[in-house]
């Protein structure tokens, strides 16, 4: 256990080093905390074995870190704020997410029907592409102060986002796996592991923040933010256990969704020491759910990727640019959203290998075959496309001139 310790705090200690390196080349530095996890995951240098990252302990606490960094997302949904664009950016978000899995299903389709495989496999590929990791892109706008329309339409988007994406994949997955006889994922699960993010983080934002209103100190109110944090993924993690039986839910949204509540009902006056104060460890959090991310990317599954994984990139890329764009303009948004909003979208490993793994495991009860090439094609296309999805999101924000606070 503590040797385990020592090895992942090296891995972070080398990743903050690499995330510098990088940005000396005019990179993000995201860059070299990705290309970190995998070089010292158990795919490669094997540093931290795939023992490390199965545990339990492990797995408690990168969902731990996820909540942590989950506060950026939340702290810059003020609903003041956003009132007058709140309809676009759900214009926006259901076009590109809705539009992503057409594509990309339809694309799928084509080739499935040609090579002569089951075309409801196309279905499965179009559930895990529209979904969106937000911490990569969340991770720049953090390092490069990014402001401007791009930015304020991301942030509540990433959350919306997750929502769409969950609903529409496990649809997808329950309708797969009943047609299969292996089980149907049932809609109360699907509403439980939707809604119970923003239950429990409201829920405990809300009151923390009654109860920092009334001191007076800012550390204090840092310190009660901070216990009520652990609260809420504490309540995540027994409901995981208790109910769920796995780790299903959206940790990231339980930590968006507290710390929502905690800015909309503390005044900003009191609000932005505490996050001055929050801020070294939401920069450690962010290393941390991006260096996990690279963890179980197998660098070797890049020399065998083929026309599925080709297939599958530029289909979602062009879904998720394209959607957005076509959002962007029904709704009537700012040009520049319209024109780089999709591609600060491009990352999603992280959330492509959680419902890899579920589609995989419905997918081996009905033909394991099936299994084998949505296993090869995502794993394969996470590697390549986050590093790709990476600097072209931060280019997005170049083109859109919002890096540096927009200067």
């Amino acid at each position: 256990m503590v040797i385990s310790a020592l090895r992942l705090f090296a891995i972070f200690c080398t990743a903050v080093i690499c995330g510098k390196l990088v940005s000396k080349l005019r990179l993000p530095a995201i860059l070299g905390w990705l290309i970190a996890g995998i070089v010292f995951g158990p795919c490669l240098a094997g540093v931290v074995t795939a023992d490390i990252t199965d545990s339990v302990n492990y797995k408690i606490f990168i969902k731990i870190v996820e909540c942590l960094a989950g506060v950026m997302i939340g702290r810059e949904i003020i609903f003041k704020k956003i009132a007058g664009s709140g309809k676009q950016i759900i214009g926006v978000t259901f076009v590109q997410s809705i539009g992503t899995f057409l594509f990309v299903s339809a694309a799928f389709a084509v080739v499935f029907l040609i090579a002569g495989i089951p075309v409801y496999l196309a279905f499965v590929f179009g559930g895990i592409a529209l979904a969106t990791a937000p911490a990569p892109a969340l991770s720049i706008v953090n390092e490069y102060h990014t402001n401007g329309p791009v930015t304020r339409t991301l942030i509540p988007l990433a959350a919306l986002d997750d929502v769409i994406g969950v609903i529409v994949f496990f649809t997808v997955i329950s309708i797969i796996s009943g047609a299969g006889s292996s089980g149907s994922v049932s809609p109360a699960a699907i509403a439980g592991i939707v809604i119970l993010p923003f239950v429990i983080g409201i829920l405990t934002g809300a009151p923390s923040a009654m109860i920092m209103k009334r001191i007076k100190n800012d550390r204090l109110r840092f310190a009660v933010m901070l216990l009520s944090l652990l609260i809420s993924a504490v309540c995540g993690l027994l409901c995981d256990v208790y109910i769920f039986h796995s780790f299903s839910l959206n940790y990231l949204l339980i930590g968006m969704a507290f710390s929502a509540a905690a800015a909309n009902l503390l005044p900003e006056e009191k609000l932005k020491p505490v996050l001055g104060l929050y801020s070294p460890i939401l920069n450690v959090a962010l290393v941390i759910v991006i260096v996990n991310l690279g963890m179980p990317l197998d660098y070797r599954l890049i020399a065998g990727a083929g026309l599925y994984t080709f297939i599958y990139i530029i289909s979602r890329a062009i879904g998720k640019i394209g959607g957005a764009y076509l959002g962007g303009k029904l709704t009537r948004a700012e040009p520049t959203v319209t024109k780089f909003l999709g591609f600060t979208l491009l990352p999603h490993s992280g959330v492509s290998l959680v419902f890899t793994g579920i589609a995989v495991n419905t997918l081996n009860a009905i033909d394991t075959s099936l299994a084998a090439i949505v296993s090869g094609t995502i794993v394969a296309a996470a590697i390549i496309n986050e590093i790709i999805a990476v600097i072209t999101a931060k280019f997005a924000f170049k083109w859109a001139g919002e890096l540096d606070g927009g200067k």
